[in-house]
């Protein structure tokens, strides 16, 4: 059989992912990546250079299927954020990554900061030309989209990035009940805080 090089960039862009969501960049280890993804050392390092860029490549990749799998609707928030909550409970893992780059990585600003700007930026000026905050001064619109963008990222975020708080503080009996009622929760403040003033 025909050595397939993108089956097994796959088979390592996978293990790594649950690796690092598991363990973090310093804790995560390449051999066990290797072992999971049945590749040897030297293709992890072939086809991503170090552990660092390997762990940026898989966050980078994370945020770029959320940012075309979700779309923000300003005349619909409430809805865009139901979509989004529903995404991070299907895939967990991004939140853990992006609480383990928070927790390591260092704050140098690169290349990859700025593409999530610049895919945040798209996001925050679809809601200003959707008519979000059109109550408000121009000058003053974009900062308020970011603002609410934010706001509601962080009140979904938050259910998934400590799943157990969030059963004990809602007195829930498990962590499906609590999200369930959660996510009605984060759909009816987003739909809220979308609303322009009367």
């Amino acid at each position: 059989m025909a050595y397939d090089a993108e089956d097994t960039r796959r088979r390592i862009f996978d293990a790594a992912a649950a690796e690092f969501a598991e363990h973090g960049l310093a804790g995560a280890r390449v051999d066990r990546i290797a072992t999971a993804a049945r590749a040897n050392k030297q293709a992890i390092y072939l086809y991503y250079g170090s552990k660092e860029k390997l762990f940026t490549a898989i966050l980078r990749a994370k945020l770029e299927e959320i940012h075309v799998s979700v779309n923000i609707d300003a005349d619909a928030v409430a809805e865009s954020a139901a979509q989004i909550f529903d995404w991070h409970q299907e895939h967990p893992e991004l939140i853990r990554l992006l609480l383990w780059e928070a927790l390591e990585a260092c704050d140098e600003p690169g290349e990859s900061e700025r593409e999530r700007r610049d895919g945040f930026r798209e996001k925050v000026h679809q809601l200003v030309d959707g008519g979000v905050a059109h109550h408000l001064p121009e000058d003053a619109r974009v900062h308020a989209a970011q603002d609410l963008l934010f706001t509601v990222m962080g009140l979904i975020a938050w259910n998934f990035a400590v799943p157990r708080m969030c059963r004990i503080v809602l007195d829930e009996k498990t962590d499906q009940a609590a999200l369930a009622r959660r996510r009605q929760t984060v759909i009816e403040v987003a739909r809220r805080l979308a609303a322009a003033p009367e």
